[in-house]
């Protein structure tokens, strides 16, 4: 993925990805999206209530019905979500803006991030919609400091907002972000997003430039700083909590080893991340980088 100046320091999130955040550069959905449950919820096609089936059919008509039941919402919010009607989600969700309840909140800011991420959101609205991300998980945080999700997606959102407010914010919000995704995995420590998320943090403070770090140094005694060695540790251990779970993950596993100077374990990874069914526009971000790094070492693809 290119780097440069805006993308180097905390535009990490930006880095991610839609297929999770067109990925943290575009759309943050299914990596991230992981929830305990929702897979087996979904899979085992439980059996919805005719709202929940209404809800995806004659959606306008029915919301207004809506259990106002935590467990209700929940399993609706999540149903819709696994449907990728971003727009309904959202619509659905918003009824419930001024719960207390940080399930629905963290997902109610889950769903304004993933609706500032459409390509046909306009700039207001993006900007509009990136804080209001932030601020419902802020409140899902105050609500219930132990919702693991919440600090997932307060850290993402809270990167997101850095992008309006400069380089000392983005900065000074780098150790802040580290430890919610931190918190997040003490809380669950089976969720393979969030680690990601962490060895891409480590990645990237391990990658800046020298000038960078210079600027980063000028603004702060003690700025953000890691290794490629702490970025791969938390790779593997995405890859060991959900095998194969995301190709992005595998990109970053060859690109740390090859960062390291290891070769031929970064042959095995780059040749997975290219081998990786390609579905959504992040994903063909993957194969493209992937295909380009194997090239580089002389690989034919």
């Amino acid at each position: 993925m290119a780097a440069g100046a805006r993308t180097a320091i905390l535009g990490w999130v930006q880095r991610l990805g839609r297929g999770c955040v067109t990925g943290l550069s575009g759309t943050f959905r299914c990596v991230s999206a992981h929830v305990p449950g929702t897979g087996a919820f979904l899979e085992k096609g439980l059996v919805l209530s005719s709202l929940s089936l209404l809800a995806i059919g004659s959606y306008r008509h029915a919301v207004v019905y809506a259990s106002s039941k935590v467990e209700d919402v929940k399993e609706q919010a999540d149903y819709v979500y696994g449907s990728g009607e971003t727009e309904k989600l959202y619509e659905f969700l918003s009824q419930y803006k001024d719960s207390n309840d940080a399930e629905i909140l963290w997902r109610l800011s889950r769903a304004s991030r993933d609706l500032a991420q459409l390509s046909k959101t306009t700039s207001d609205d993006k900007k509009r919609l990136v804080y209001e991300a932030r601020d419902f998980a802020k409140k899902a945080l105050e609500m219930n400091e132990s919702c693991w999700a919440a600090h997932k997606w307060y850290a993402i959102c809270l990167s997101d907002v850095g992008d309006y407010e400069g380089m000392k914010v983005k900065i000074g919000n780098a150790y802040i972000i580290r430890d919610h995704f931190q918190r997040a995995i003490e809380l669950n420590p089976k969720d393979a997003t969030t680690i990601h998320l962490i060895g891409v943090w480590c990645y990237t403070f391990a990658d800046l430039p020298w000038y960078q770090k210079k600027i980063a140094s000028a603004l702060f005694a003690t700025p953000p700083s890691s290794t490629f060695d702490e970025g791969l540790k938390h790779f593997e251990m995405a890859e060991e909590v959900d095998p194969n779970f995301y190709s992005k993950n595998l990109l970053y596993l060859g690109k740390s080893f090859l960062k390291l100077k290891n070769n031929e374990s970064a042959l095995l990874w780059l040749h997975k991340a290219k081998d990786y069914p390609v579905r959504t526009e992040e994903e063909k971000e993957v194969y493209k980088e992937a295909t380009e790094l194997l090239k580089s070492l002389g690989v034919k693809v």
